[in-house]
């Protein structure tokens, strides 16, 4: 099976961008895993991997920083679009985030962005309710302390 081509779209700020560089490691019906260098350099992230769970709305990265130790866990909550005549997804960041840190400690951030999208109205309210849903579906999932289930295919890929 061919590599799909992967866009990375962003509601705020609007963008849709070519993820030409990332590397696609595994796929199946329900996940893909890449390797990726950040597009544009930063002094604290340098390089991650990503498990997109295609029917869970949501994207779970392992950031690394240059030296290769790890920054944090940052969970992105997502939307899937996939065209099959081009082999292509587009994923669409739904604004909320969850970042873990090596400590343990989880941050839940942007979620004033859903707000300003809806007010913008970026976004629709079945939009906005799917983000929710999706959000709270992660955070059972942390805080239940079943995080090492969604950490899993990354490590077995880094693993092989």
């Amino acid at each position: 099976m061919p590599a799909p081509t992967l866009y990375r779209k962003r509601i705020i700020p609007e963008e849709c961008v070519l993820l030409k560089d990332d590397k696609l490691l595994y796929q199946d019906e329900d996940m893909l895993i890449t390797g990726w260098h950040t597009l544009k350099p930063r002094k604290d992230l340098h390089h991650g991997y990503s498990c997109y769970f295609l029917k869970n709305g949501y994207k779970v990265s392992k950031f690394y920083r240059e030296d290769d130790s790890l920054l944090y866990w940052y969970c992105d909550i997502v939307e899937y679009d996939f065209q099959a005549e081009t082999n292509t997804y587009i994923v669409t960041d739904l604004l909320a985030d969850v970042i873990i840190y090596p400590d343990g400690f989880v941050k839940v951030v942007d979620i004033d962005e859903l707000v300003t999208a809806l007010n913008q109205k970026l976004i629709s309210e079945e939009t906005l309710k799917k983000s929710l849903l999706s959000l709270s579906s992660l955070l059972n999932c942390i805080y239940s302390g079943n995080f090492d289930k969604l950490q899993a295919p990354i490590e077995q890929v880094l693993r092989s």
